[in-house]
């Protein structure tokens, strides 16, 4: 978590302090910044309330909205303009600057994941609270669906104008439907997509922890153009086989989006059902990622592989505190108990 609410006092007269630590980003991914804004509860709106209490959720899905946005933008322009307007490198540099954009824009609040699988691997490895990872991946999600909604908005023109008045093609002749997601190459066999994706993503989460570990050489403030770097590096030495998808939320629900206006089910049975393979192994390419760059590199503590019995005392003790506050919780609602309070 970015930011702390923290009151000073009792009733609304107190004090909200949004800190933003500088301390190593407990989810390797997130640079914080250096601000602490002192801001009077009484002056919040409702409005305020209630995004303060989701902010972090909202970024990830403004953050992924935007990812998807500019780079299901960029395969449009190239795939409607029957390549005279853009090419495989603009594809991979613009694909790099959405990553970069949506980074920019919810870094400072929820760590820009903008991945279920980074979110994962931050909770697996680096003491991510579990309680934000559905949340994070829903947030996730629906900003990938729709922002892919988005570019079909601004572009159907162009698509009909491409493929024919109403006609949605997924993949063959005419075919605008790699626009919302990847595709493999027609030859590559099932085994051929999975190892592909696999060991992108695990470079991706790879990098991702070499560049914020503050035991090794941290990019600190650089690290929005290190990932800039990666997302580039990754797509021109990697994506000709899979498109590099990596990323569930930037795949699955915009191919969802894709089916909801009418392109037809070979979204999901094309090329051996492709589908599942950016849906599934991005979170074991990024888990394995990460277990090889904790295993032979990290030093952290917060890494369950350099904690003793890799981490299942600390695990059991949360567990049980946890199972007492549910205890305590029980008992303050108590009928018997809370008549009695009332009754004093």
């Amino acid at each position: 978590m970015t930011g702390e609410l923290l009151a000073s006092g009792e009733g609304c007269s107190s004090d909200i302090v949004l800190t933003n630590s500088t301390a190593a980003p407990s989810s390797g991914l997130e640079r914080r910044a250096n601000i602490t804004d002192h801001i009077s509860c009484e002056h919040f709106t409702a409005l305020q309330r209630f995004r303060y209490g989701f902010r972090e959720y909202f970024a990830e899905f403004i953050g992924t909205m935007i990812l998807v946005m500019f780079g299901d933008g960029v395969v449009a322009q190239y795939t409607l303009s029957k390549g005279s307007a853009g090419n495989y490198t603009t594809i991979a540099f613009s694909w790099a600057t959405a990553v970069f954009l949506g980074y920019c824009c919810s870094a400072g609040i929820s760590g820009a994941h903008l991945n279920p699988a980074v979110t994962l691997s931050a909770a697996t490895f680096r003491q991510f609270p579990w309680r934000k990872v559905l949340g994070y991946m829903f947030a996730q999600g629906l900003g990938g669906y729709i922002g892919a909604l988005i570019v079909y908005g601004t572009y159907i023109q162009s698509i009909n104008n491409y493929s024919g008045e109403g006609q949605r093609i997924a993949v063959g002749d005419k075919s605008t439907g790699g626009i919302f997601c990847t595709f493999p190459q027609p030859y590559l066999n099932t085994k051929g997509q999975v190892t592909s994706e696999l060991v992108t993503t695990a470079l991706l989460q790879f990098g991702i922890f070499s560049m914020t570990d503050p035991h090794n050489a941290p990019l600190g403030n650089f690290f929005p153009f290190g990932l800039w770097i990666l997302i580039y590096g990754l797509g021109t030495s990697f994506g000709y086989q899979t498109g590099y998808a990596i990323n569930f939320a930037r795949d699955f629900t915009p191919r969802l989006a894709a089916l909801t206006v009418g392109y037809g089910t070979e979204m999901f049975t094309a090329y051996y059902h492709y589908f599942w393979v950016p849906m599934i192994i991005p979170f074991i390419g990024a888990l394995l990622g990460a277990f090889i760059y904790d295993f032979f590199i990290y030093q952290g503590l917060d890494s369950p592989l350099n904690q003793p019995k890799f981490g299942y005392d600390i695990r059991k003790k949360k567990i049980q505190e946890f199972e007492f506050k549910l205890e305590n919780y029980k008992l303050d609602f108590n009928p018997e108990a809370s008549h009695g309070r009332l009754d004093a």
